[in-house]
């Protein structure tokens, strides 16, 4: 990067692109004066932290943490008093939560700065990355989809170096906790790894006795719907592991191409 007067920032989402960017990068010798960033609601997972750590460890230098200073039940309060009703929920029609706990201070971070913003999107991948509208100072780069790079070669790199995320054991992508996109046999996943943050989320759910109507995470079923299935034994995972299936859970999470599917429409701060 040598005399270049911008800044080069390279936000890691906690997710498998993202982190094998940073890898790839320093294995390349283009990571010198890279501004590494982590968009942290407070909501994340225990497993995201824990592969933070491990970045910053590989990378030697320090993932900058940036937030909003304000929890995320604050902003749920305000946007009661706005809405005026029990609940507002975030929603894939109405995501505040990332308006507010992401891009703004996103946005601060980088300032009136001139700025190359390296995004982890891969060759085989049709998606694109954010854009401030405030701002004409962000110049986004695609390493990956200039090298080719597909889905293998990103689990090879971290294969070879920082290692496979570990809550995709479980769970599809990074984000929040109680991200409005999980799937529900994802929202049963938190509850069997994370029952804390489970009944967190759900507490979070609420019924307007007035009307009846229901300001959950999931349309179609609350979470103390869901957890009362769980605890009957009536609820069944959309896919069973077969007994025959020997892969690792690294293996299967290469193989799954429909998560990915699933990722073009998440939120795209949380799953790059």
């Amino acid at each position: 990067m040598g005399q270049d007067k911008k800044r080069h920032i390279l936000g890691l989402s906690g997710g498998k692109d993202s982190a094998a960017l940073a890898v790839y990068l320093k294995q390349k010798g283009l990571s010198e004066n890279m501004e590494y960033f982590f968009l942290d609601t407070g909501c994340e997972l225990p497993e995201v932290y824990e592969f933070l750590d491990r970045m910053e460890v590989y990378l030697d230098v320090e993932v900058k943490r940036l937030n909003s200073n304000k929890k995320f039940e604050d902003y749920l309060k305000t946007q009661v008093r706005m809405h005026q009703h029990e609940n507002f929920l975030p929603s894939p029609f109405s995501r505040w939560c990332t308006k507010l706990m992401k891009i703004k201070p996103l946005e601060k971070f980088i300032g009136l700065d001139s700025v190359v913003s390296y995004i982890g999107i891969r060759a085989d991948e049709k998606r694109g990355g954010y854009i401030s509208k405030n701002t004409r100072n962000i110049q986004p780069v695609y390493p990956f989809k200039e090298d080719g790079i597909v889905r293998e070669d990103v689990f090879r790199i971290l294969r070879e170096t920082v290692g496979i995320p570990s809550y995709y054991k479980w769970r599809s992508r990074s984000g929040c906790y109680f991200c409005f996109y999980q799937r529900i046999d994802e929202w049963a996943g938190l509850y069997e790894h994370h029952h804390d943050l489970f009944m967190k989320a759900m507490s979070f759910e609420k019924i307007d006795e007035a009307t009846g109507k229901k300001y959950t995470w999931s349309e179609g079923v609350s979470l103390a719907e869901l957890r009362e299935k769980i605890k009957s034994g009536k609820y069944t995972p959309p896919v069973q592991k077969s007994p025959k299936d020997t892969r690792s859970w690294q293996q299967r999470v290469l193989d799954d191409y429909e998560n990915d599917e699933l990722d073009d429409q998440a939120c795209w701060l949380c799953s790059l």
